[in-house]
């Protein structure tokens, strides 16, 4: 949160209302005006185009259908707007990328999370242009925009 310029107007969805308790109090402590919203990134009830600018952060590898959820934020965004993301991803590497498919299973037993989503790949699939990508520390790392993958519808 402190992170954003300053003037410009912050919606905050999550699905977990612990979630967004703790990003109230955040918000509170840090005397931000930010809008918190209860909402599932899969089906947000806010219209066509309303954000020129949507940022996520390490949300996707828990997000069912993934897809689906680029979809909405494609539908929300506007079409010259700019779609950020930060995610883990599936590393590229020989060994590494095969170990994370055969240890998926069970952290996402344990966590709920995924370690080995293709960032990239599901961002096309949703039909946003991707403009660029920057991997990180082991390519596990991979934000979405300049530096990173940055989306366009």
């Amino acid at each position: 949160m402190p992170y954003y310029p300053g003037g410009n107007t912050i919606t905050a969805i999550d699905f977990s209302p612990g979630m967004l308790e703790r990003a109230q109090q955040r918000n509170d402590k840090l005397g931000l005006n930010t809008d918190l919203k209860l909402m599932d990134v899969q089906a947000m009830s806010f219209p066509d185009r309303s954000f020129d600018t949507v940022v996520v952060t390490c949300a996707f590898c828990s997000v069912p259908d993934p897809v689906a959820g680029l979809k909405e934020i494609r539908r929300v965004c506007q079409p010259d707007g700019r779609v950020i993301r930060l995610e883990h991803v599936r590393s590229g590497k020989p060994l590494v990328g095969p170990l994370m498919d055969m240890l998926n299973p069970l952290v996402y037993g344990i966590i709920e999370t995924n370690i080995n989503r293709s960032t990239v790949s599901i961002a096309v699939t949703a039909r946003l242009t991707v403009i660029s990508v920057e991997q990180l520390w082991w390519d596990i790392l991979a934000p979405d925009y300049r530096p990173a993958l940055a989306c366009r519808q």
